[in-house]
């Protein structure tokens, strides 16, 4: 099974006065049914690098969760070490995945400006993917209706907001679903995820 670092969101826990990396286990559940081995890379950039050099990587997925701090998240540890990870991916030359926020992080790193959205917290939405109408969940409150070179944009929403980016190099996708949510996993996400990180 590829080998694929996986971001994870940021849980301030006031509590304890501590924060906290976190992922849902269904992300575990999803990638083993795509044949994908998840490694859960902690929310620090050093110790993200180290731990990419010490695994033979097969792709790094960027997950959801946390807006970026330059739309007012509360993350901006996660923000450098995602930012890290696309350094990584793009110098080894491997696949790079973003879900929701992951791929408001790739349309970020090109320069394209999100803005509130409203409308995109629904468990089904219909969407238009490479023309065709599919059914998705969706959960974000930011989004673009525009996109710039190198991305282009592969599916949107009904109002015009980019449901999907690619990069023109092929090695760099992001979707703005939740496939690790649904319940049963859709065989098209699986299809897709496989695919895109060569699992078979």
């Amino acid at each position: 099974m590829s080998l694929i670092a996986v971001s994870q969101r940021v849980a301030i826990d006031t509590r304890h006065g501590e924060r906290r990396d976190c992922l849902d286990q269904a992300w575990a559940k999803f990638m083993m049914a795509c044949g994908l081995t998840p490694i859960v890379v902690p929310n620090d950039v050093q110790a993200a690098r180290s731990l990419c050099r010490a695994v033979p990587l097969g792709g790094i997925l960027l997950t959801g969760g946390n807006d970026l701090a330059d739309y007012d998240g509360d993350a901006p540890e996660r923000d450098l070490t995602e930012s890290a990870l696309i350094d990584i991916g793009a110098a080894e030359a491997l696949p790079i995945l973003g879900v929701c926020r992951g791929m408001q992080v790739i349309q970020h790193r090109y320069g394209i400006r999100l803005k509130h959205v409203t409308g995109h917290v629904a468990r089904h939405q219909i969407i238009s993917i490479d023309g065709q109408p599919v059914v998705v969940n969706s959960y974000h409150n930011l989004g673009a209706t525009e996109t710039l070179p190198p991305l282009e944009a592969w599916a949107f929403a009904d109002d015009g907001v980019i449901k999907a980016v690619r990069h023109q190099n092929g090695r760099m996708t992001g979707i703005m679903w939740h496939p690790e949510r649904l319940s049963p996993f859709a065989q098209y996400d699986i299809a897709f995820f496989q695919h895109f990180f060569g699992s078979h």
